[in-house]
C-alpha cells in the first residue's frame, strides 16, 4: 500500500538511480565473458543514469488506457503491462468468473477468486498492493506502465482479456503478479513461463524465459524468499495450460511471489515493509530485461 511507506525511505528519484545502477552493473557483467549465469551473450550494454528520476505517473490509474505520455527516464521508450491477479469482486460474481473463455488450447474459467492467508489477507489484495509498488518504481525510470484492472473492487477481467491488454499495447513485457495457494508445508516462490504451442506461443517462449530469469535472480536476492520447494525447478515452471500466457503475443511471465498458506511466506506477504523490498527486486529484474534490447 502506497500510504504505508515508512517515513524517511529514499525518494523515487534515488530509487530510480539505484534500480538502474544495479541493472547496469548486472548487464555489464553479462557483457563480459563468464560474467553472468550461463555467460548470456544477449545482454545489452548499460544505459546512462536518469537525468530526472521523476519520470512516471502517480501510480494508481490502470486499465487499458495507453495514452499516457512516455516517461523522461532512461527507460522512457518502454511499455510494461502489470497484471494484478484476480480481483476483489470475483467472489461475489460466480456466474461471471466461471464463464468459459478462450485459453489458447481450449477454454477455461474467466477468472478465479484466488488464495488467502490464515489471517484473512486475500491474494487479490496482495496482488494489487504489490503491483502498485512495482508500477511506481518502473515509472520512476520512465517506463509507461499499464495495469490490467483499475482497482481492487471489480470483477475480472477474464484471462483472455488480460492477455489482450498486453497485445493491444504492444508491451515490451508483461508480468502477472500472484501469490500461490499451495500446501501449508511448502514455501517459496516460482515464475511460470509459456511452453511452446504451435501457432500460438513460438515467438514468446524464448524472450519470456529471459524475462523470468531476470526477475528470478533479483527476487531471490532481494525478496528473502527461497525457490518453491513443492513444485517447479529452481523457481521456474513452464506451462501450456494458462490462457494469460497462451494468448499473449508479447513476452510474459507469472510470478507466484510466495505461498499464502505457508506461515513463513504469509508473514512476509502480509508485511508492508517487505512488499516495498519485493517491489524493488521485481523492478530491478524487469529493468534488467528491458535493457537487453
Amino acid at each position: 500500500m502506497l500510504d504505508s511507506t515508512p517515513s524517511g525511505r529514499p525518494s523515487r528519484a534515488v530509487r530510480a538511480l539505484a534500480l538502474l545502477a544495479l541493472a547496469a552493473l548486472w548487464t555489464t557483467a553479462c557483457s563480459a565473458p563468464g560474467g553472468a549465469p550461463n555467460g548470456d551473450p544477449t545482454a545489452a550494454p548499460p544505459l546512462p543514469g536518469p537525468e530526472d528520476g521523476e519520470g512516471g505517473g502517480d501510480g494508481a490509474d490502470g486499465g487499458e488506457d495507453s495514452s499516457a505520455p512516455r516517461g523522461d527516464g532512461p527507460l522512457g521508450d518502454r511499455v510494461v503491462v502489470i497484471d494484478p491477479g484476480h480481483n476483489g469482486g470475483n467472489a461475489d460474481a460466480p456466474s461471471e468468473i466461471n464463464a468459459q473463455v478462450p485459453a489458447g488450447n481450449g477454454e477455461k474459467a474467466c477468472d478465479t477468486v484466488g488464495a488467502e492467508s490464515v489471517n484473512g489477507y486475500a491474494e487479490h489484495e496482495f496482488n494489487w498492493d504489490l503491483s502498485l509498488l512495482v508500477k511506481e518504481r518502473l515509472e520512476a525510470d520512465g517506463v509507461t506502465v499499464i495495469l490490467t484492472r483499475e482497482d481492487n473492487e471489480g470483477v475480472g477481467p477474464c484471462v483472455d482479456e488480460r492477455a489482450e491488454i498486453g497485445n493491444e499495447n504492444e508491451a515490451d513485457a508483461a508480468l502477472s503478479i500472484h501469490a500461490d495457494g499451495g500446501p501449508e508445508s511448502g514455501r517459496g516462490f516460482h515464475l511460470i513461463t509459456p511452453g511452446e504451442i504451435p501457432g500460438l506461443t513460438e515467438e514468446i517462449v524464448e524472450p519470456s524465459a529471459l524475462l523470468a530469469e531476470d526477475i528470478r535472480r533479483e527476487y531471490l536476492e532481494g525478496g528473502d524468499v527461497p525457490y518453491a520447494d513443492y513444485l517447479a525447478d529452481e523457481g521456474l515452471d513452464e506451462r501450456t495450460d494458462l490462457g494469460g500466457l497462451n494468448l499473449s503475443t508479447v513476452p510474459k511471465v507469472f510470478l507466484e511471489a510466495g505461498n499464502m498458506r505457508n506461515p513463513e511466506d504469509a508473514a512476509l506477504l502480509e508485511d508492508p515493509e517487505w512488499r516495498e523490498r519485493a517491489a524493488d527486486a521485481i523492478a530491478r529484474g524487469m529493468a534488467a530485461y528491458l535493457m537487453r534490447g
